[in-house]
């Protein structure tokens, strides 16, 4: 099969609502690419507009790649900076003014973490040791203050569960001066039992409340005043005041009721698109998150991909056909749990019996199989993209639905996937662009007005007639997707730039009307 790019036919389009009037026709186009290596040797990448340099994650290496982009029909490899003597692992990237920032692990991930600041030669400014497992890193838009999310994930037997915590880099009085501040969550350890009533998952039955929050990726307010830092495995997000470096609040994001939100497919057995108003809950346990202003107000964009638990010492996940429902909630049980029907489902154990009778009084999935937006000041749900990427999907490529190696493959797990997602604004119109993770490609959306978002374009780059890890396989895996705004583009047009973790590419889309 060819790569596919198609725009929704209108019949279609017209389930999901027309653009908002006055929407600009936006279409994304792959003008180019670059294979950097092979699995692992692009996850995250992050722009210079004065160099016109982009630096990407090379997770196999422990390097960051330096790529050319002042072309970026041809991106060209310039350099690589290798940073295996400063830790076990990267994870993150970001670049701004001239400096490039490095989330590293250590080697045991439990131990701390270190956020590398270097010039963009890869001259090292400075290095601070942070919290464990520093999971993604980010500068303010005013470039005062570089962040890092440490998740803190624990060993395989969870007999070393470090804290998750936040670390603030304040660059006010220069980089050679800069200080870091690490933000914790002890003071929320005597509250575990008021944000489990809130709707905070603490999972954990031994882990106190900092021990079991995971920071996983920051968005921060235009104002940079305002970080809002994703706890995935929680399904949570915590609100972080920038200046004092303080966690103000952590605000739960609640589930999704799929017999409300369309349906989903739920078995790889069955053998057949079977997308159904399933009688399941879905955290939405989002991996990224961005921010943008509206009307004056701050948003923040999520994809919800959902995230397990699963060690050797615990683990928080089952198959719902091992699971003993509670057949007053559930008459048809017996029907529910086959494996053409929801019993391959995967399910999280802990928030299943809510009544401790040991039989399951709900269905609880991971993952919402969507992207939110959320109102950032009180944590409201003010846009949910439902069913509509597997419906999608379904329409545009029904012989790859749900597909990570073969038809079908993942919708017992998460479905498409959704894990990276940026915002930019494209001739005054705000746009969300989302990667999945499982099944490849770009869901572009208008954001324009966050409670009315509407269904713009689904762009694949990849090829699934070759071995995904073959280099015919075209882009395989979007990890990280990065939005160039049009004054800061090399070509004077706004540009969208995946890192496509499996495949090791990097790939380039221009954003057209």
């Amino acid at each position: 099969m060819r790569p596919f790019v198609r725009r929704l036919a209108l019949g279609l389009a017209l389930v999901f609502a027309a653009a908002p009037a006055g929407a600009a026709s936006l279409h994304l186009e792959k003008i180019g690419g670059l294979k950097l290596g092979g699995e692992g040797a692009a996850e995250i990448c992050s722009f210079d507009p004065q160099s016109k340099l982009l630096f990407v994650v090379n997770a196999g290496e422990t390097a960051v790649e330096v790529v050319d982009l002042s072309n970026p029909a041809a991106p060209v490899k310039k350099s690589s900076i290798s940073l295996k003597e400063h830790g076990g692992g990267i994870n993150s990237v970001a670049v701004k003014n001239g400096l490039v920032a490095v989330a590293v692990e250590a080697d045991p991930k439990q131990d701390s973490g270190k956020i590398i600041l270097m010039n963009l030669d890869g001259t090292v400014r400075k290095r601070f040791d942070v919290g464990a497992l520093p999971d993604m890193v980010a500068f303010t838009p005013d470039g005062k203050y570089v962040l890092a999310a440490c998740e803190g994930e624990p060993n395989k037997d969870y007999s070393v569960d470090p804290e998750g915590s936040i670390a603030v880099i304040s660059l006010a009085k220069g980089v050679d001066a800069a200080t870091c501040t690490m933000a914790y969550f002890h003071s929320f350890n005597t509250q575990k039992a008021q944000l489990q009533a809130k709707g905070v998952r603490i999972s954990h039955p031994k882990a106190t409340v900092s021990q079991d929050l995971e920071p996983e990726y920051i968005a921060v307010s235009p104002d940079s005043k305002t970080a809002y830092v994703v706890l995935q495995e929680n399904n949570a997000f915590a609100v972080l005041d920038v200046a004092t470096a303080k966690v103000k609040d952590i605000k739960p994001l609640g589930m999704k009721d799929w017999k409300k939100a369309g349906g989903l497919d739920a078995s790889d057995k069955d053998k057949k698109i079977n997308i159904k108003p399933w009688p399941v809950h879905g955290l939405y346990m989002p991996d990224s998150v961005a921010a943008f202003a509206a009307k004056g107000k701050v948003y923040l964009v999520t994809a919800n991909e959902g995230d397990s638990r699963d060690y050797d010492g615990y683990s928080d996940e089952a198959r719902l056909g091992k699971v003993y429902l509670n057949d007053r909630i559930f008459p048809d049980a017996k029907w529910l749990t086959r494996d053409k029907q929801l019993g391959r489902l995967k399910v999280v154990k802990d928030m299943l019996d809510t009544d401790g009778d040991g039989l399951a009084d709900r269905i609880v999935a991971y993952g919402a199989r969507s992207f939110s937006i959320w109102n950032a000041a009180t944590g409201a749900q003010v846009f949910d993209s439902a069913d509509q990427f597997e419906r999608i999907i379904a329409k545009e490529a029904p012989e790859y639905f749900n597909a990570e190696e073969k038809f079908d493959d993942r919708s017992d797990d998460k479905g498409p996937e959704p894990e990276g997602v940026t915002v930019g604004v494209v001739d005054g119109r705000t746009y969300a662009f989302v990667g999945l993770e499982r099944q490849g490609g770009l869901m572009v959306y208008d954001v324009t007005e966050p409670a009315k978002a509407s269904f713009v374009q689904y762009i694949n780059s990849r090829d699934y007639a070759a071995d995904q890890k073959s280099e015919a396989a075209g882009d395989v895996a979007p990890e990280g997707v990065l939005f160039i705004a049009a004054k800061d583009s090399p070509t004077g047009q706004a540009l969208v730039v995946t890192a496509n973790e499996v495949s090791g590419t990097v790939a380039v889309f221009a954003a057209r009307k």
